[in-house]
């Protein structure tokens, strides 16, 4: 087995360099919502008519559901940040193993390629090493709706019985508010025959956003956003034009920006809905906050020490753990962090303690003790958010901090060393 490069060595990859101790300034742009968009891509399958959507962030990862959308026989055109998706012809209910692994996402794609198609043969996916995260509960969902489904040589098979090929509404309890899970089983119940019901749904804007596309197209969706969501299937969806909301998690990356550089800014679009137990977190530590139109201008103060825990959503996102622990990092007095949705997502920890952080691990809680500065050294984003934390804490730290992992970064932040160079940043893009 080939033994890690040393961190002095991510200075030959591909890196971001960043020169920290500049405060921001302006304004932050936040785009569309990734973890939706790429959802509402797969519901093109649904209809034969074009789908239409805009504020779709240019992402690699959406490049790849592209891509997945393109082997199954939909025709793709976009500009800009618009996508129109056309799923008349579908020539394959199969998308190939080499597109799907990379892509978690793509295996949401299941559950409407099965409503459109009766059958449906989908890799089990790929994505952030951040834990099990097991397709159980979409296989369960789909078993409900009356599926076959076989697992077999890592591909999932699902076929509905039958002449007509159509599934059949049902009552499904899920064990978990699994997001992934949901989506799945409200793709594959919108062109069931009667109602489903889906208790213990997850609650996240994105299942919310997923249902006004479904409605938008003709479905019949009640409850989403809730945690018991109605679905009278219908025979057919039609097509239409629909706007991604705006990315929660970007938007709360971006405010951490501001926050670690102590710096006022506003950061737009934002719902903060969306945000609610996030943006209580940074009053609780110090900032102040206040809501201009669609926007937020956050003001920080003296950072001071917090718990936090993650959870599903109305809770705290895990999505921004590592994000906000580079902040408590630079905090005064103690944190702890709790992570309880993935086992995985503490890798972060090990690059911010290269950075001067005190943190220790406790099983799945990292105790921070703040410390006057961060310094800079080459560090490894190991997934998007980590590598999100990498470059909020390269700002304030002093001297040049070299972030690798860019693969990561890329998959979920759009042009983000342009738009923090346009608020006063310095950083810089080094290809090898």
């Amino acid at each position: 087995m080939t033994a890690a490069a040393p961190a002095s060595q991510d200075i030959l990859k591909p890196h971001l360099e960043i020169q920290g101790g500049n405060r921001l300034q302006g304004e932050l742009r936040v785009s569309g919502a990734k973890n939706s968009a790429l959802v509402l891509m797969t519901a093109a399958l649904l209809t034969e008519d074009t789908l239409t959507l805009s504020n779709v962030p240019p992402l690699t990862d959406i490049d790849g559901m592209e891509s997945i959308l393109v082997s199954m026989g939909v025709k793709v055109r976009r500009s800009s940040e618009t996508i129109h998706l056309q799923a008349s012809d579908l020539t394959s209910a199969e998308p190939p193993y080499e597109l799907v692994n990379g892509l978690r996402a793509s295996f949401f794609a299941i559950g409407s390629i099965l409503a459109r198609m009766g059958h449906a043969k989908v890799p089990l996916p790929g994505g952030c090493r951040i834990g099990a995260r097991p397709v159980v509960e979409h296989i369960r969902g789909l078993k409900a709706l009356g599926a076959v489904v076989t697992v077999e040589h890592g591909v999932v098979s699902a076929t509905v019985p039958g002449d007509r090929k159509r599934l059949k509404g049902a009552s499904i309890v899920l064990d978990c508010p699994s997001v992934g899970a949901t989506e799945t089983i409200l793709m594959a119940a919108s062109l069931a025959k009667g109602t489903s019901v889906i208790e213990n749904a997850a609650q996240e804007p994105e299942v919310q956003d997923l249902a006004n596309l479904l409605n938008a197209m003709g479905a019949r969706i009640s409850g989403a956003g809730g945690p018991s969501i109605t679905v009278e299937g219908v025979e057919r969806l039609h097509g239409c034009d629909y706007t991604v909301i705006p990315d929660r998690i970007e938007a709360g990356t971006f405010l951490l920006a501001a926050a670690i550089t102590r710096s006022t800014m506003r950061i737009a679009p934002v719902v903060p809905d969306h945000l609610n137990s996030v943006l209580q977190k940074l009053r609780d530590c110090g900032c102040v906050l206040e809501f201009d139109g669609d926007g937020i201008v956050i003001t920080p103060g003296t950072i001071k020490g917090i718990d936090i825990t993650t959870q599903p959503f109305p809770g705290f996102p895990t999505d921004l753990q590592a994000p906000f622990m580079a902040l408590l990092a630079t905090a005064q007095g103690t944190s702890v962090i709790t992570e309880k949705i993935y086992e995985n997502r503490m890798q972060h920890v090990g690059e911010l303690q290269r950075m001067g952080a005190a943190i220790r691990v406790q099983g799945n809680a990292a105790v921070v003790e703040g410390v006057p500065s961060l310094s800079g050294a080459p560090v490894n984003g190991t997934d998007l958010r980590a590598s999100a934390a990498m470059v909020l804490a390269g700002l304030v730290a002093k001297g040049r901090t070299q972030v690798s992992g860019l693969n990561h970064l890329d998959r979920g932040y759009a042009g983000i060393e342009a738009k923090l160079t346009a608020s006063g940043a310095k950083l810089e893009r080094h290809c090898s």
